[in-house]
């Protein structure tokens, strides 16, 4: 069973022309720029978006991408995508639902999984604590209980391993 995430957003995509291929179904690889469009809406929501990540130092390139083909999406298709933040103390974890938005079936699943780098290139070991902050006080205004703390630390320690 997936875990479900502590803070979610949904977005609708519909399916453009240029996004499908000689068979008329989006090409496997659009599908990864949804994921995205869904992220960057999740973020703007926390409050902490990919130019507020990096004004505060940090870039948070994805390591790890999984998808899961269900069936086709197809030109003029409406879809529901779905992000839900599942980790954010130690990585950054999402888990997504691409959806017909008409039919609600299902059509994709999906994760992400990106770290903290520093500007200066060194990956962090633990996320910033300006985003943990950023997480923890939305999930306190929205009266949600955090995950309890797992390897991460409660101080929240700067470490650093080479890039």
């Amino acid at each position: 069973m997936r875990t479900r995430g502590v803070l979610g957003t949904e977005i609708e995509v519909r399916v453009p022309f240029f996004d499908v291929d000689s068979m008329d179904v989006v090409w496997h690889g659009h599908y990864v720029k949804y994921l995205e469009m869904a992220r960057c809406a999740l973020l703007d929501e926390i409050g902490h978006n990919y130019m507020q990540m990096k004004a505060a130092g940090y870039v948070w390139p994805v390591i790890d991408v999984q998808l899961r083909y269900v069936r086709a999406a197809r030109f003029g298709q409406r879809l529901t995508v779905r992000a839900e933040l599942v980790e954010w103390r130690n990585r950054l974890k999402l888990h997504y639902l691409l959806s017909d938005a008409q039919t609600g079936e299902r059509v994709t699943r999906a994760s992400t999984i990106q770290v903290a780098v520093t500007t200066a290139g060194e990956m962090q070991l633990l996320s910033p604590r300006v985003f943990t902050d950023i997480v923890e006080r939305r999930l306190a205004m929205l009266g949600s209980d955090p995950i309890p703390l797992s390897t991460a630390t409660a101080d929240h320690a700067a470490q650093a391993i080479p890039a």
